[in-house]
């Protein structure tokens, strides 16, 4: 509660339209409270190491999935919410076994792509498994119940003053970070973009012109150059003697957010004609 009032978060007592109450995700009743009266339900918390080290253990992947799977039946229970936005992660759709070198195009990488999760597992990606398998969970969760769900799948989310507050979650998200690097699926996201994708996602679910999954990024890092700068921001060793050539060579795959793109070109356009509609009444 500290840290949200030193954030200016919230006004005092509901002041500004807005109220805290606490919850534990682990609990289905303490969600069904805290939900109770509520249109929607913004999923996007998630584990993180206390400790601050590794980031992430392959305990917290299987604690994360089960919160998922207890928010939605949380969601479904409370009558009033009909509505769930899902913060997943771009590390959910690009862990995959490699593709042959002699490919003469990338391979797309859009919401249709799920992370292998025997190959998260194989390779001790704890956070990218537990976010494929929350994720999964979820949809399992809402799948032929009166719940309508998205899911957001944003890249390292970035942006002022946000990877100081959430460094461990960075860290963890950097692990294979020379992988995703080499094969061109290194992409960070500004808060800010991904704030507005889940603003955007939740109202265009009222007229159903929003479903399924999005993914969600602003920038691929390409240079080994641009990932070192990455490091140095989120206070990391520089490990970027490891990537040098990793631009020598066409990436195997290519990123994809056309999806996402149509809806938020979509609020723009309604934005802009209700602004001229006004303007000339």
């Amino acid at each position: 509660m500290d840290k949200l009032r030193e954030m200016e978060m919230f006004g005092e007592d509901g002041r500004d339209g807005v109220w805290t109450v606490m919850a534990n995700v682990m609990d289905p009743e303490s969600l069904h409270r805290a939900f109770d009266g509520c249109a929607g339900v913004f999923h996007t918390s998630g584990f993180v190491d206390p400790g601050g080290m590794s980031g992430y253990t392959k305990h917290m992947a299987s604690l994360e999935a089960q919160a998922a799977e207890r928010v939605i039946e949380a969601c479904v229970r409370t009558e009033s919410v009909r509505k769930c936005v899902f913060t997943s992660s771009l590390l959910a759709c690009v862990w995959r076994q490699n593709y042959s070198h002699d490919r003469r195009f990338p391979t797309i990488i859009d919401e249709n792509c799920w992370s292998d999760e025997s190959f998260c597992r194989d390779n001790k990606l704890w956070f990218a498994l537990g976010k494929t398998a929350a994720e999964k969970a979820a949809w399992r969760a809402a799948r032929g119940r009166d719940l309508k769900l998205v899911t957001i799948c944003p890249g390292l989310v970035t942006g002022p003053g946000f990877r100081r507050r959430n460094s461990t979650a960075s860290i963890a998200y950097l692990k294979g970070a020379h992988a995703m690097l080499a094969d061109g699926l290194l992409a960070t996201a500004n808060v800010e973009t991904v704030a507005e994708a889940h603003v955007r996602a939740f109202e265009a679910m009222s007229d159903n012109t929003a479903g399924g999954r999005y993914i969600c990024y602003d920038h691929v890092i390409q240079r080994p150059e641009e990932f070192a700068e990455l490091e140095r921001q989120l206070g990391l060793p520089s490990r970027v003697v490891a990537a040098q050539g990793a631009d020598d060579r066409p990436a195997r795959f290519e990123l994809c957010k056309r999806k996402l793109a149509r809806l938020m070109s979509s609020r723009r356009r309604c934005t802009y004609d209700t602004y001229y509609s006004v303007a000339f009444d």
